[in-house]
């Protein structure tokens, strides 16, 4: 009989247990589960609500003052006066800021390539140091160290504040970006993209070119859009290095450039109501530049992707 009995329970054991019924540890998960779920929830209203407000209180302001002649305009030479516009700053921006991912995502790309590709490369340690400073030094540091190098003639160059100055300062506060995100989206391209290119006879700068970049185009493009929107909303370093203009600038060197932040800067140092509304209309204009960035780059990745 004990026999029996034993064999008995133990196949009663062996039995497969049916789907529906729930277990201790499944209810344990799904608690925690929905904990997190609350926790997650919290810290994104943490996060959004202050953009929110942020947002709410740059576009009821800046409304007023924006408009069609807010962009072809210049402003007027009273802060009291109103109409005019940012034309002359937003020329500025966007002259300086293109110079500045010319000349900082190229080679931003090119050493998160070389970091990527030669993770314990002789110099590898040294490019992720120096990305690593030039990440944390504050922005104003950067125009300081432009100043003296390019604008007065204590660095040899003497050149003036200019569209020129105030780029090489943009580029150098966009380059680390370039390059730690560049790096991070390298890294995610499947090494069997690479052995299946090396399987075919391919070289590696040709599989880097054809292959390993391609793979990486949407996360190069996000990575290169966020530096760039990074550089565009920079005041500290363009007080130093462009210095500000009242009129449209093309010139490189020899003349101030403008810029949105600085025209800001001065707007709300004023006591003028117009003035005022006009730097609200300024930081609006920023964002809308941000925002149409992140369009561009989002249609780039979903392209690439396709």
């Amino acid at each position: 009989m004990s026999i029996g009995t034993t064999t008995r329970t133990e196949a009663d054991d062996l039995e497969p247990r049916s789907l529906l019924e729930v277990t201790s540890n499944a209810r344990r998960r799904e608690r925690i589960s929905r904990i997190m779920s609350v926790v997650m929830f919290g810290c994104v209203m943490a996060a959004v609500v202050p953009l929110v407000l942020l947002l709410w209180q740059v576009v009821s302001n800046g409304a007023t003052a924006f408009g069609w002649e807010f962009i072809t305009r210049i402003e007027p030479l009273s802060y009291r006066d109103r109409g005019g516009g940012y034309l002359h700053g937003i020329v500025g921006t966007l002259y300086m800021t293109g110079i500045a991912t010319l000349l900082a995502v190229p080679l931003g790309i090119a050493a998160a390539v070389y970091l990527s590709e030669r993770p314990n490369g002789r110099y590898a340690s040294v490019v992720r140091f120096f990305t690593d400073v030039m990440t944390g030094v504050p922005s104003i540091f950067v125009g300081l160290a432009v100043y003296a190098l390019l604008v007065s003639g204590s660095g040899g160059f003497g050149l003036g504040f200019g569209t020129l100055a105030g780029a090489t300062s943009l580029a150098i506060i966009m380059l680390p970006i370039v390059v730690r995100s560049s790096e991070e989206m390298l890294r995610l391209v499947p090494a069997d993209l690479r052995a299946a290119s090396y399987g075919l006879g391919a070289r590696e700068w040709q599989t880097t070119l054809r292959v390993t970049l391609p793979a990486a185009a949407p996360g190069l493009t996000t990575g290169a859009i966020l530096a760039v929107a990074r550089g565009a909303g920079e005041t500290a370093p363009l007080i130093l290095t462009a210095l500000g203009a009242r009129q449209v600038v093309t010139s490189l060197t020899g003349a101030p450039q403008s810029d949105i932040g600085l025209l800001m800067l001065d707007g709300f140092t004023q006591p003028f109501d117009a003035g005022i509304e006009r730097a609200w209309a300024g930081g609006l204009t920023l964002i809308l530049i941000t925002l149409l960035l992140s369009i561009g780059a989002r249609i780039v990745a979903s392209r690439r992707q396709i």
